[in-house]
């Protein structure tokens, strides 16, 4: 290969090459060899094939040592920059040596690997894999989710994943320059993807309780909105729940205000062992919870399958959004998600999972507190992948070391100094002690 692509250099362009058969004399390979070689030079674009003419040297791309200029993409771009700085940290790799304390996603050891390999085997043996799936997505895989949600399988619109399907509610429900209420401090993701959306992220404080309903009702009378945003379980990134009673009274002062309410379930399977609280959309029979969930967080981040459940008309303008953006999710991903939630395996991993995170999350809040008393961890969180810590100053963390600032979990000013550390994204439990004595100095 390396013989023939010299020689194709030191041709001129358009030059013909020698027969395969000449090709083959002179240096001594097979045919299938040469047919072979001549073929990836032409998927690189070094020659050029013309049935019944023969194989030809490519024409040189022009060459210059001066930087091309793109400057004059800032004036037809505008001011629309989309910030995702926040968000490509949190699911970026870690620093070489680091220990990872900031992900997103459980270790790939907490993942159900041999789950998800038999599922996408079984997928990719079905008859129809490849056909086109419907815009709402496939039938049986609406009815798993319309059960977590306690909605009707008509209800359901498959989504690549949690962000895709956030992204695209911000766009359905929010104009451009609208204001959307979140909780503060809420996930980088979605007050990136409601900026990218064109609309202004409004904080509102909790305690620990979850959401404050009465400066809900403040903020909404204040600016308007016809959104709310929010994680009533398990909470990202202070792990709080919502209480029962403040459960209705958000869903009813968002009624009240004739707004949404997009309920982010991202961690329904991510409980440690406690009863789950039933989701908002659940108990909501009027539309006004849209609901968000999906399946990357237990199963795998590149499982790009999630799901948006919503009632009226707000469910068509989703359909339609599926429609015009990508017409529908891949079937075969479908199809392997059925598979997998389908199998017992699913539930035997959801328990060890649970047992898992349980058992990590207790692992740093112990040596936290042994390492670093003067580090205040409010609450040991019954769900999720982190613990929230409180600091009493700025502080820099070691190089050793990949953390969440808590400045990125802010919609506005900071009330103080946080933390966000993941005990799901290390390799295991000793690494979580680890990078606690590292943050203490160590």
């Amino acid at each position: 290969m390396r013989a023939l692509a010299a020689e194709v250099v030191a041709l001129s362009p358009g030059e013909r090459l020698p027969s395969s058969r000449e090709l083959v004399r002179r240096h001594g390979v097979s045919p299938v060899t040469v047919t072979r070689a001549i073929a990836r030079l032409a998927a690189e674009g070094v020659v050029v094939t013309r049935p019944g003419s023969g194989t030809f040297a490519a024409p040189r791309r022009a060459r210059t040592d001066e930087a091309p200029d793109t400057s004059w993409q800032s004036v037809a771009l505008g001011d629309r920059s989309v910030e995702a700085g926040s968000v490509a940290g949190l699911h970026g790799p870690p620093p070489e040596d680091a220990i990872p304390l900031a992900g997103g996603y459980p270790h790939s050891s907490l993942w159900p690997g041999k789950a998800l390999g038999a599922a996408l085997a079984r997928a990719a043996r079905r008859p129809d894999a490849w056909h086109r799936a419907p815009t709402a997505g496939l039938a049986p895989l609406r009815a798993i989710f319309a059960r977590m949600a306690g909605a009707s399988p008509d209800d359901v619109l498959i989504t690549g994943g949690g962000q895709g399907a956030l992204a695209m509610a911000f766009r359905a429900i929010g104009a451009p320059g609208s204001p959307v209420l979140v909780e503060s401090p809420t996930y980088p993701g979605a007050l990136a993807a409601a900026r990218a959306a064109g609309l202004r992220p409004v904080p509102v404080p909790m305690d620990a309780d979850g959401l404050r309903p009465d400066l809900l009702a403040e903020a909404f009378a204040m600016t308007g909105a016809r959104l709310l945003y929010c994680q009533p379980t398990f909470h990202n990134p202070t792990g709080a729940v919502l209480s029962a009673d403040r459960r209705e009274q958000v869903v009813a002062v968002a009624r009240a205000s004739g707004a949404f309410v997009l309920e982010d379930d991202f961690a329904r399977h991510l409980g440690h062992g406690s009863p789950i609280p039933r989701p908002l959309a659940a108990d909501d029979r009027d539309g006004t919870v849209v609901y968000l969930t999906s399946l990357t967080k237990p199963a795998s981040p590149s499982l790009r399958i999630g799901a948006l459940v919503a009632r009226g008309p707000v469910f068509e303008r989703l359909r339609a959004m599926r429609l015009v953006d990508d017409f529908f999710i891949a079937r075969p991903l479908q199809e392997a998600a059925i598979e997998l939630l389908s199998n017992p395996a699913w539930e035997r991993h959801l328990r060890t999972l649970s047992t898992a995170l349980r058992d990590r999350c207790a692992t740093l809040a112990t040596a936290l507190d042994r390492e670093i008393p003067e580090w205040t961890v409010d609450r040991v969180p019954r769900g999720g992948l982190h613990l929230w810590v409180r600091l009493p100053g700025p502080v820099t963390p070691p190089a050793g070391v990949a953390v969440g600032h808590g400045r990125d979990y802010f919609p506005a000013e900071p009330p103080g100094e946080y933390l966000r550390l993941s005990f799901a994204a290390a390799a295991d439990p000793g690494e979580l002690v680890e990078g606690v004595r590292r943050l203490q100095g160590r």
